[in-house]
């Protein structure tokens, strides 16, 4: 360790770490150290002995330090200061899940703005429920309500997206976010992501599919298991953390209820695997797991699902690949108004393009004739067509191509929380053209097309990979004014 900090910040025992490495070890021990801290102090309650004021366990606190010629702040001279030594902080949650990610921040941030690196005690107290979740629910009610005049819980003025959504673009006071999330907004997710997908958020990869048809995960436990067998993967992981790795059976038999969004993951060597979601139907479930999802900081999401054709030139089984979107599901409305355009990511659109082209083995000559682009509208109605004479004219001003319910409201998130974000849906019928999703007819649809499909979101995130590891998958576009160092 090297001299101690002496700006104002939030924190405590704040000390510099001459590496990121260092760093990390140190948030880890930090961390360990409230969590046994908090352990104690609930086996104490449990046992009825003396329970003191204050005392409770602290958040750890990570900060960097950038000199004034190296300050990336955009806004300062428009508010009429002069760039200085800038401080850059956040309060961290399980950093042991997110070792690899923080060190390949820090050592951006270390290398891009000489930037200096302090980790400390920050002076949020951590919630028993987010520490000792599991724990608290045994309890019986009377210890249960007793619990709040021992222990915190959960500050939900301060559990919020405002960083997320520049809701600190103004502030000049104190230091400025480091990260897109506090610890509690961190903690909050992470239980979440648990409660919804009944598999732990360690478990997740860093390319995400997200699908709204069970048939998807069927197509894909089959392709992950056969990934698994050949030595391609390391596993296969779903609901229930029921385990399947090469030559050998799940441990544990398939969950007799699923979640309500159901997830599985073929797990690769540093999280470099795939994560399929099945979201369901609807924006609101879309909106709900993307905001928990964003915390885990993926590399890339995207949407493989079903749509409605609007064009009479469209065939069933035909793709659209979405270049805009027209906003009708008004979950995200208040956060970021349906005026805000989502902006196309190049680097998305060229991958699924090229993955479409290489799985389906349509020339590039033909390739319009199946695969559409332009904009497709996301609704929260599932039953639009039953007013249709009033949704005539807005879909026809907006050149749409195709309409479904989960789209937009993927794209809007992945805008607002800096994931890149991408959307391929296939066409499973034409309700403007007498072709109306009918069982028959969705049944001879999904035995034709859900393995193409499926495969070329696979290939898709197979270049988006290499994208990334070569540094160009995220990109300028997502970035606001004064962005947090990390991404």
């Amino acid at each position: 360790m090297a001299e101690m900090l002496d700006f104002d910040v939030p924190a405590s025992d704040l000390a510099q770490c001459a590496s990121p490495e260092e760093a990390t070890a140190r948030l880890e021990a930090l961390y360990d150290e409230a969590h046994a801290l908090t352990r104690e102090r609930f086996d104490r309650y449990l046992a009825g002995g003396a329970m003191e004021e204050g005392g409770g366990a602290v958040y750890p606190y990570l900060c960097a330090v950038v000199p004034a010629e190296a300050a990336p702040q955009t806004s300062k001279l428009a508010l009429g200061q002069i760039a200085a030594v800038s401080v850059h902080g956040t309060t961290v949650t399980h950093p042991a899940l997110f070792a690899k990610y923080f060190q390949a921040q820090l050592s951006y941030i270390i290398e891009r703005y000489s930037a200096k690196v302090f980790v400390g005690r920050s002076f949020t107290p951590i919630p028993l429920t987010f520490a000792l979740e599991k724990a608290t629910a045994s309890l019986t009610a009377d210890k249960r309500n007793q619990l709040q005049y021992h222990f915190h819980t959960p500050n939900l003025v301060s559990t919020n997206d405002d960083i997320v959504d520049g809701q600190f673009i103004l502030k000049r006071h104190g230091a400025m976010p480091l990260s897109l999330f506090t610890a509690e907004r961190v903690d909050y997710s992470l239980h979440r992501i648990q409660h919804y997908t009944a598999t732990k958020p360690e478990h997740f990869q860093n390319y995400i599919l997200f699908t709204n048809y069970q048939r998807y995960v069927d197509e894909f436990v089959d392709y992950a298991k056969a990934e698994v067998e050949a030595g391609c993967a390391d596993a296969l992981i779903e609901p229930g953390d029921r385990i399947t790795t090469k030559s050998q059976k799940p441990a544990t038999p398939p969950v007799v209820r699923l979640p309500q969004m159901p997830a599985y993951h073929l797990v690769q060597k540093g999280h470099d695997g795939v994560t399929l979601v099945n979201i369901g139907v609807g924006p609101s479930n879309a909106k709900t797991i993307t905001d928990h999802l964003a915390v885990l900081r993926p590399h890339v999401w995207l949407m493989i699902g079903h749509c409605g054709g609007l064009r009479r030139s469209q065939r069933l089984g035909d793709y659209v690949l979405a270049h805009a979107y027209l906003r009708e599901d008004n979950v995200l409305d208040d956060v970021l108004p349906p005026s805000v355009p989502l902006p196309t990511l190049a680097e998305v659109q060229l991958a699924m393009t090229q993955a479409v082209q290489e799985v389906s083995g349509i020339g590039k000559e033909k390739l319009k004739e199946h695969l559409r682009t332009g904009t497709v509208v996301t609704t929260g109605d599932r039953n639009w067509e039953l007013r249709f004479e009033r949704n005539a004219v807005r879909l026809n001003q907006a050149r749409a191509i195709a309409i479904d319910m989960e789209s937009a409201t993927i794209a809007a998130n992945g805008y607002r929380y800096r994931v890149p974000y991408g959307t391929l849906l296939c066409v499973s019928d034409r309700p403007l053209h007498g072709e109306v999703k009918l069982p028959g007819m969705a049944d001879a649809f999904y035995q034709e097309r859900i393995s193409q499909h499926l495969d070329i979101g696979i290939r898709a995130i197979d270049l988006l990979r290499e994208e990334a590891r070569a540094g160009t998958l995220h990109s300028r576009k997502l970035r606001s004014f004064d962005e947090p160092f990390f991404r």
